[in-house]
């Protein structure tokens, strides 16, 4: 779906058809000088990684110590080991395993330092420099480079009050797949209309983080906005509604293994819902997620489990870490078997 610009391997690369499968990690704890506390570093950073997919870096700067934590592909944001900043260069360790593409057995390995210095004495360009080498061939060495931006700082909690939604928009007419398509074409397809439902369905039933299936994006592009759905997923089941392709509302049964802020009423890896507000599995669900000013209220079958709550990054397994950019409504598809209806869109108007 996206094309990198500013991502490059060094002389070999991976295969395109390749996925990121692991959210990288780790923590750090260092005294923090008066110099570093000002650090252009400290904030949010977005990065795209050479196979399309989003790698997301926050420098904190606390009276403990400097911190950080990364995500790389999917999964979480976790800390990050031996953080070191120093003028415009700072340096952590990893140790990851991730394949990138995701469809490919080949399993890449950081194990090395990450490091990343400001471009051209920017504050809000950052160059991310990576050596990684396949499972059980150190001798398979080379490098990535990625190219991140800063976030703006989190805007204020928006007065939902005062927000004015425009007309409804149905996403899906019930009959067929028009305004949508598979982020990647190569996936296999398992999406259809079936009696004015969205139906996905695939023989996955574990919980993966990548299968062989496509995810299914609108062609639309959208800002800030009210989004009301119902889904069905089955017991055991898993998929995502990621809005603007970034922050995944998670869909999962009640009695779901994955509870808490990977549970029903998540959004995934970022914010718990304040209760299990799910139905069993099998059984229709109803979300209204409502995205503004990088703040997200999730109500989840008529109660508010998400309270205008704001969104620290993006999540594992979007199309993208930077929270600036308009994106579609994504439904995850590589998962296991789900089912959708009644996908409604009300634009926020400015």
């Amino acid at each position: 779906m996206k094309k990198s610009e500013s991502s490059s391997f060094s002389q070999r690369r991976i295969p395109d058809q390749i996925v990121g499968v692991f959210a990288a990690v780790l923590t750090v704890t260092g005294a923090l000088s008066a110099d570093e506390s000002r650090s252009p570093f400290v904030g949010s950073w977005a990065f795209e990684l050479p196979d399309g997919n989003p790698a997301w870096l926050k420098v904190s700067a606390e009276d403990s110590g400097s911190q950080a934590e990364l995500l790389w592909s999917v999964g979480s944001a976790r800390p990050v080991r031996n953080l070191e900043i120093e003028g415009d260069a700072i340096r952590f360790d990893r140790k990851l395993s991730w394949k990138p593409g995701g469809e490919a057995n080949e399993v890449w390995v950081i194990d090395e330092p990450i490091l990343g210095t400001l471009v051209g004495g920017e504050k809000d360009a950052m160059r991310l420099r990576v050596t990684q080498h396949r499972e059980g061939d150190p001798g398979t060495r080379e490098k990535i480079i990625l190219h991140g931006r800063k976030m703006p700082p989190m805007p204020p909690r928006p007065d939902l009050s005062r927000v004015v939604f425009g007309d409804p928009l149905s996403l899906f007419n019930g009959r067929d797949l028009a305004g949508w398509r598979l982020s990647n074409p190569a996936k296999k397809n398992g999406w259809r209309a079936e009696n004015g439902v969205l139906v996905n369905e695939t023989p996955k039933t574990d919980f993966g983080a990548y299968g062989d299936f496509g995810n299914l994006v609108t062609e639309a592009t959208f800002e800030d906005f009210r989004l009301s759905l119902e889904y069905n997923v089955p017991a055991g089941g898993n998929s995502g509604v990621y809005l603007r392709g970034m922050y995944e509302a998670q869909v999962v049964d009640r009695d779901s293994r994955m509870q808490g802020i990977q549970g029903p009423g998540a959004i995934f890896g970022r914010i718990a819902p304040v209760k299990n507000a799910g139905k069993p599995g099998g059984q229709w669900n109803r979300y209204v997620l409502t995205l503004v000013d990088r703040h997200v209220t999730v109500e989840l079958n008529g109660e508010i489990v998400i309270d205008n709550e704001p969104l620290e990054g993006c999540s594992g397994g979007g199309l993208s870490a930077d929270d600036t950019a308009p994106g579609p409504i994504f439904l995850q598809g590589d998962h296991t078997s789900v089912k959708y209806r009644n996908l409604v869109i009300e634009e926020v108007v400015r």
